[in-house]
This record gives structure tokens, sequence and C-alpha cells, in this order.
């Protein structure tokens, strides 16, 4: 049987073996096959220890897979999240890439203490995305959690988007999973999950920047709460930015 021919989307953007649209209909175990599949080495997953960490930790444990994991993490987690990390990396055997990235202290010197209060944009680009540039350097595409129903930021998502900020492909497995077939999931495996999501932390990032909800509210209102930042930075080249 002979491969299916590259789908060369946009000159300068590496092709891949089937088109965007036929990979949006896959499952997210299905997904995850064809990624590994189609990456190999150069496959990489982010985990930040919420509650869809969890989800693909599981998923591709369940199905032999063991792309490279890495964590980033901001040192101003909450306890719960590193407690997380542990039992994730306990149960399923996880080896960890950490990033380098300046201490708290550091930071305070170059910038000016509590960034995150003054200029939190500036905060989350030096300690989430310049680490995360240099994270992904070795590797062709890039594993996130991200959900099309997390916020309005999101609703458009594809599973697969090319990342110009990172030179990568970004896939979202678990685009078109709504936050019920996430809990479903997690609690019909018995999957370890972040204790924080059961007193109103539906969206979980760092300890000054995030805040519990109503059950009324969008499940990332408690980030950065009170200002007009939807989000870290991370995923602004493939999400729209209104």
């Amino acid at each position: 049987m002979s491969e299916s021919p590259a789908v060369d989307l946009t000159p300068g953007i590496p092709p891949l073996s089937r088109p965007p649209e036929e990979l949006d209909e896959l499952s997210a175990e299905e997904f995850l096959l064809w990624a590994v599949a189609e990456f190999g080495e150069g496959l990489c997953v982010t985990c930040s220890w919420q509650k869809q960490s969890s989800v693909l930790v599981h998923m591709l444990s369940t199905l032999g897979l063991k792309p490279t994991i890495v964590e980033l993490d901001t040192h101003l987690f909450f306890r719960e999240s590193y407690e997380t990390r542990e039992r994730l990396v306990e149960k399923y055997g996880l080896t960890l890439v950490c990033p380098e990235i300046p201490s708290i202290a550091e930071q305070h010197k170059a910038e000016g203490p509590n960034l995150w209060e003054t200029d939190p944009d500036r905060c989350c680009h030096v300690r989430k995305v310049e680490p995360l540039v240099e994270a992904l350097e070795p590797f062709s595409a890039w594993i996130s959690g991200i959900r099309r129903d997390q916020s309005p930021s999101r609703a458009s998502i594809g599973k697969t988007q090319w990342s110009e900020r990172y030179s990568v492909w970004k896939l979202h497995p678990l685009a078109d999973w709504d936050e019920k077939r996430v809990w479903g999931y997690i609690m019909s495996n018995d999957i370890p999950y972040n204790p924080l999501h059961d007193v109103g932390y539906r969206s979980i990032g760092c300890i000054p920047c995030t805040r519990p909800i109503r059950s009324d509210e969008e499940e990332r209102a408690g980030r950065w709460a009170g200002s007009d930042k939807l989000e870290c930075g991370l995923h602004l080249d493939t999400i729209d930015k209104e």
C-alpha cells in the first residue's frame, strides 16, 4: 500500500501527510497516533498540570506513546499544581524537560518588583514565552491541551495550526472537547488531577494571576481578572486575538 502524498499548504511551511480538515475529524486518540507517526522524536507535549494535562498524560500512556513532555514551570505555580505534577510523574513514569527561566529575584532585579502586577504581558513573556521558544528549538511539532470552549479567543482553533513564532506545527487533540467531556474522561479513568479544580479554579495558572470563579463565568475568567488580558501569550499567533 503506497503512502499518502504530503499535503503542501503554503510555501515555507512543512507539509503534512493529511489535510487539516481531515485531521480535524479524528478522535483525540486517533489524532495522537497520527501525530507520533508523523513527527516521531520531533514531537513534544507541554504540561502546566491543569485538567487537560491529566487527560493528555493518561491518553498517551494508554496508547503506549512517549513523546517528550515539556513542563512550563514559572516558579509561581500553586502548591497543588506541583503536587499534581508529582502524582502524574509517579503514576505514569514521566520524564520532564524543564526550560530554564530567571529566578523571581533575578526578574525583580532586571524588571522591577512584582512584574505580574505592573506589566503582566511582559511577565508572561519572560516566564513563559521566551522559555518555550528555547524549549521548542529541537522540535517540529508541539501538542497543547487548549480547547475551543475555553474562551471566545479560542473558539475557532483547528487541531493543526502552523506557528510562525515557534516554527513548529501546533497540535490540539482536545480542541473539540468540552469541559464536561474532560471531566467525564478523568473520572471514568481515575486520573490524578489538580484539586484546585474542586474549589472554583476552573483554569489554573500562576498564583498572583489566578482566582476562583463562579459557575456562570467563562472557564478562563479567573485568569488576569480585572484586566483586559485574555491570554498569556503562548498561543497568540495561532488563535484569534479579539
